[in-house]
């Protein structure tokens, strides 16, 4: 792969060995559509490895030996590479980048996010937004980007909008992140001008230690994605800026009522289809739905029924995606027997008590954070949430076996 950067564009052409159709870190099959995309409102003088890894977060699933640079990277940097995916990396010959002394928080506007952000008040966001690709037709225009950015300026906080096409780069199975922590490219070639040593990503204790949503389904310490001691964790830690997880040990419904109840209510959305709100009809606000509705005791609201194919995958065995969340709503939606997840029930028994464990936090999350954040979160976890006691802690640590 060699890799080329023309201010703030980027164009990269496969070695004979690379492929157009690969896997991202979580194993999900991608192809790849076009071999150029752009990231605005960036500057364009960022040190050498933050432009490697924002590339890298781009082309990853396609690269199979070798990587070459437009510019001199850092040898911490290219040893990152080698050790988590086995490439070479070149050329060598730039000092590494500094840790800034900031956090910001890569806001996206969900629940989760914005949990995240409330643990930090006083971090900056860094917010994301997809723009058309000059050369792909956009065959998601029922995506509202536009919308979440307007919500994100009406937040008060320090905002950097950042505004690329890069998730055209995707042919198959449709316009998205090539690898998930493409959605840090725009935030790391600000991590100069924002002084960042840091990035607070929204991902909760399902995301980073019980298998995420699309994978594996049990518990995962060694989450390739999200661990900081995994190959992307070495990686963005090499140049500077540390993956931090603020809500990293806490569940959905835990992430939900903090934000629901946080002076950010107002601009939680995590449906991009809608234009006044959610759509109320695709699957993530079915999810998220049941979540909701269990965080406030309440029957669940949907006009989605057991016909529609957003619901298929309840009327079969599981496992499914989010897994603990399903089974916290369960034992605590008021008539659940009664709705479009009745036979999902007959695989189950939950009880409040049983899944009580999803209500505290996972102290091992909170070492993870770097030093520099962790007591601001632990003080918060601490007073809002509350820790697990070992038997809960056993819970998380034999999920899945």
């Amino acid at each position: 792969m060699r890799v080329t950067w023309t201010g703030t564009s980027l164009t990269f052409r496969l070695d004979a060995e690379d492929e157009i159709t690969g896997k991202a870190s979580d194993e999900h099959p991608i192809k790849l559509a076009i071999n150029s995309c752009s990231i605005g409102g960036v500057p364009a003088d960022a040190h050498p490895d933050l432009f490697a890894v924002a590339a890298w977060t781009v082309v990853a699933p396609w690269t199979r030996k070798r990587i070459s640079f437009d510019r001199a990277i850092s040898a911490e940097l290219a040893d990152a590479l080698h050790s988590g995916w086995g490439v070479e990396a070149g050329p060598v010959g730039a000092e590494p980048r500094r840790p800034g002394a900031r956090l910001a928080i890569s806001y996206s506007g969900g629940a989760d996010s914005v949990a995240a952000a409330t643990v930090y008040p006083q971090a900056p966001f860094v917010h994301f937004r997809r723009v058309p690709h000059p050369r792909v037709p956009n065959r998601w225009s029922h995506y509202r980007s536009d919308v979440l950015a307007k919500l994100a300026a009406q937040t008060g906080r320090e905002l950097s909008t950042v505004t690329s096409d890069l998730e055209f780069t995707l042919a198959e199975p449709r316009p998205g992140y090539p690898e998930h922590h493409a959605v840090a490219a725009g935030a790391l070639l600000l991590a100069d001008q924002l002084d960042l040593g840091g990035l607070g990503f929204g991902y909760e204790l399902g995301s980073r230690w019980l298998g995420g949503g699309r994978y594996l389904w049990r518990y995962t310490p060694d989450n390739p994605m999200w661990s900081p001691h995994g190959r992307w964790g070495r990686l963005f830690a090499a140049a500077g800026v540390h993956i931090v997880l603020p809500v990293g040990g806490v569940s959905e419904a835990t992430t939900m009522r903090l934000a629901l109840g946080s002076d950010l209510k107002d601009y939680v959305r995590w449906c991009l289809r809608g234009t006044d709100g959610p759509c109320r009809t695709c699957g993530k606000c079915l999810y998220k739905e049941l979540i909701q509705a269990a965080v406030e005791r309440r029957p669940l609201d949907t006009p989605i029924t057991a016909d529609r194919p957003v619901a298929q995958k309840y009327l079969k065995k599981p496992p499914y995606g989010g897994q603990e969340m399903i089974q916290y709503g369960f034992a605590r939606v008021p008539g659940i027997e009664n709705t479009l997840f009745a036979k999902a029930l007959d695989y189950f028994d939950v009880s409040e008590e049983s899944t009580a464990w999803l209500d505290h936090c996972y102290p091992r999350a909170l070492a993870e954070i770097p030093a520099q954040w962790r007591e601001e979160a632990t003080a918060f976890v601490e007073k809002h949430v509350g820790l697990m006691t070992e038997d809960e802690v056993r819970r998380v640590e034999t999920w899945g076996a």
